[in-house]
């Protein structure tokens, strides 16, 4: 604290009893911070210049990532949401707000995809924006609308964070609960493809005996 002269409005030492100005006593002058206008005048505003700057580069940052790729056209929306709608269906309740509420959908590589080694040739996700690029591929070669929600399913998981490993056990552990089993898939590229992930990433969940393929998570054996 610092004492202000009534008189001539100079700031004195606390412990003077005299303005040095005037001479003043200073015994009813006005006691004041000596740190209140650096307080809110200097750390509060680089505070939010800080804030405001990071918020601006987090935007922008968004934005090129949307900007730099193409969106899907009616035809393609309509079978991301059908197979949407089959997960809502399956009771993926979370997985299906996720994509169908939080996610922007591109048809091609943003400049971030096109500057890394992608994952697989269906789709594609950008943690933590939110941003799923689906390849031509997810329209050609799943047999049905039950793969290609197995795929978008696979993607909600990293809409959440989880990687790639979590992502394939998490898929392969709920397959039958969309319906994506080995009885009715077995031949296709996507459940091959896909059974190889898993047990790539997995290796313990595929040493059962007397079940299909040695899988764990199999319910039904080879006598059936």
């Amino acid at each position: 604290m610092n004492r202000k002269c009534f008189q001539c409005g100079l700031v004195n030492y606390l412990s003077a009893q005299n303005c040095v100005r005037c001479g003043s006593t200073l015994g009813e002058s006005e006691n004041i911070s000596s740190n209140r206008g650096f307080l809110k005048s200097t750390i509060v505003r680089r505070a939010l210049v800080c804030v405001m700057a990071v918020a601006v580069a987090v935007v922008g940052f968004y934005a090129s990532l949307v900007l730099s790729a193409s969106p899907l056209d009616r035809a393609q929306h309509k079978i991301i949401e059908d197979a949407i709608a089959h997960l809502e269906r399956s009771g993926f309740s979370k997985e299906a707000f996720l994509l169908r509420r939080i996610t922007v959908y591109r048809s091609n590589d943003n400049w971030l995809n096109a500057s890394v080694q992608k994952e697989n040739a269906y789709a594609a996700t950008n943690f933590p924006f939110e941003v799923v690029t689906i390849y031509p591929d997810f329209f050609i070669y799943p047999a049905d609308t039950t793969e290609r929600a197995a795929i978008l399913l696979h993607e909600a998981q990293h809409l959440q964070g989880k990687d790639e490993k979590e992502a394939y056990e998490f898929v392969w552990r709920n397959r039958a609960r969309i319906g994506w089993t080995s009885a009715s898939h077995f031949k296709s590229v996507i459940w091959l493809e896909t059974r190889k992930m898993t047990k790539d990433y997995m290796p313990a969940m595929f040493v059962c005996d007397g079940y299909v393929y040695s899988d764990c998570t199999e319910v039904t054996s080879l006598t059936h």
